[in-house]
Order: C-alpha cells, then sequence, then structure tokens
C-alpha cells in the first residue's frame, strides 16, 4: 500500500507542476486582418489543443486525489461498484483506478454525451439514397 501511495504522491506532483507550467499558446500576428484564414485556424488548434491536455491532465489529478483518499479511508484495492479485490496488475498498470475490470467499461458509458441517447432514439435514415432518386454524377 505504501509503495502505491508514494507512486500516487509522485504523480501527483508532476502533473501539478506541468499545469502550474503550461502556458496558453498566443495567436502569432498582431493583426488579424491580413492574416490568412489557415495561419488563424493553425493557431486556434493550437490552443485548442493546450486545453484539452490541460484538462486531461486536471482530469488524471482529481483521479490520483480520489485513489490516495480511499488508501486514507482504508478501500483502496476494492472495485467501489462491487466491492471485490481490484488484481494487483491491474493496480500496478493503472494506480489510480477505483474499479475492476468489469466495472471499468460502465464509468466510460457514464461519460457519453446525453444527445446519443436522443439521436439513437430515431429510426435510421439513408439520406443518400433520398437524395440519389434526384439523380448523381454518375448519370451524367
Amino acid at each position: 500500500m505504501e509503495k502505491f501511495k508514494r507512486q500516487l504522491q509522485q504523480q501527483l506532483q508532476e502533473i501539478e507542476q506541468r499545469l502550474a507550467a503550461s502556458e496558453r499558446p498566443v495567436s502569432t500576428e498582431l493583426s488579424n486582418y491580413d492574416n490568412h484564414p489557415a495561419d488563424n485556424a493553425s493557431d486556434l488548434t493550437d490552443q485548442l489543443t493546450e486545453m484539452a491536455i490541460d484538462e486531461h491532465r486536471g482530469d488524471e489529478a482529481e483521479a490520483i486525489k480520489r485513489a490516495l483518499q480511499a488508501i486514507e479511508d482504508g478501500t483502496y484495492g476494492q472495485c467501489v461498484v462491487c466491492g471485490e479485490t481490484i488484481p494487483l496488475g491491474r493496480l500496478e498498470a493503472i494506480p489510480q483506478t477505483l474499479t475492476c475490470v468489469e466495472h471499468a467499461e460502465q464509468k466510460d458509458e457514464e461519460l457519453r454525451p446525453v444527445e446519443e441517447e436522443l439521436l439513437s432514439a430515431y429510426p435510421p435514415s439513408d439520406d443518400f439514397l433520398e437524395v440519389e432518386q434526384f439523380g448523381s454524377s454518375s448519370e451524367i
């Protein structure tokens, strides 16, 4: 248990240092009036990539904090869903995990966007076939 605690604390410290050192990319141009749209798109892509990486690091830091709290509570190594013991190999591979393999998938399903439920409620349609009734380039 002490080994996992030290490993998690070290990972958390590294992540927090990276988050503190992270800088948001700024636009490379003084004015956007004479910029090519691709230059603006490149700047925006860089900014969004950095934001996504920082968000991932923040999520990882939260998972580590929850695992450290579980160690303090004495529940580390037990699945939070079913209470079964998490195999040592899984803990060594992903020390911040709080679920067994069987319940790890359920956690991912809970994170799915709500819109997916709405979209899957409608029967699938084949829009291409409907549009093709009016003609296609292969008929020329």
